[in-house]
């Protein structure tokens, strides 16, 4: 079991988020899962150009780093988004790695895995971007199990002092991916958006046939 974390602060090991979602990966770890921890800023990510090259085969024109990071998305049982509030929304830097994930949102690949997301603020928006963060996580098939937000003052003491709830963020997300974890509200949503991918998956089925008869097989279409 593995459970991997993206950090989406441009300040990478000084930043208040990277330190909270440490947190909940000390919590994951302690209830017996590897852990990772992924700094955007240490990695090439291209801005989407719209192209939709990648609907047709899969493979983005741009020669990044993204792919590998995809991969390795793939192959963790659990996520975890971490962005600092910047003018009430994610980072610039994780909002350019959430538009280049367009063909792993319409083709589901990481569906049936579990998420959970953390943010940092000064003072305000915390909550907004942590249910921000989820929305994409639910977007790519991925249900959560909650998430964390700590407007710090701009005082690291604030994140330490939610280091209880953080470390309990990660335990949850560990025993979900153990146990299970139903919310029908978060199931209702991602039905309803592979209903609208669907046609997506159908108008290039003759491109994409290994991607079409995993929908089949999956039930997603019928």
């Amino acid at each position: 079991m593995k459970i991997l974390a993206i950090n989406g602060s441009p300040r990478t090991i000084r930043s208040y988020t990277r330190r909270l979602a440490q947190f909940v990966l000390e919590g994951a770890a302690e209830a017996g899962t590897e852990t990772e921890m992924i700094d955007l800023c240490d990695l090439r990510v291209t801005p989407c150009t719209a192209c939709e090259v990648c609907s047709l085969n899969g493979t983005c024109v741009n020669d990044d780093d993204v792919p590998s990071l995809v991969d390795r998305m793939k192959e963790a049982d659990g996520i975890v988004f971490a962005s600092p509030v910047y003018i009430d929304n994610v980072s610039g830097q994780m909002k350019v790695f959430f538009d280049r994930l367009a063909d792993a949102i319409h083709y589901q690949i990481l569906a049936a895995k579990y998420g959970c997301s953390v943010a940092t603020t000064h003072t305000s928006g915390g909550e907004e971007v942590v249910a921000y963060l989820n929305h994409v996580q639910n977007y790519l098939g991925i249900i959560t199990v909650g998430g964390l937000a700590v407007a710090t003052g701009g005082e690291a003491e604030s994140v330490d002092r939610a280091e209880g709830d953080a470390r309990a963020l990660g335990k949850k997300l560990v025993d979900a991916i153990r146990d299970g974890f139903s919310d029908p509200e978060q199931e209702a949503v991602i039905t309803g958006n592979r209903e609208f991918f669907k046609d997506i998956v159908i108008g290039n089925r003759e491109l994409r046939t290994g991607e079409y008869e995993r929908w089949v097989k999956s039930g997603w279409i019928k």
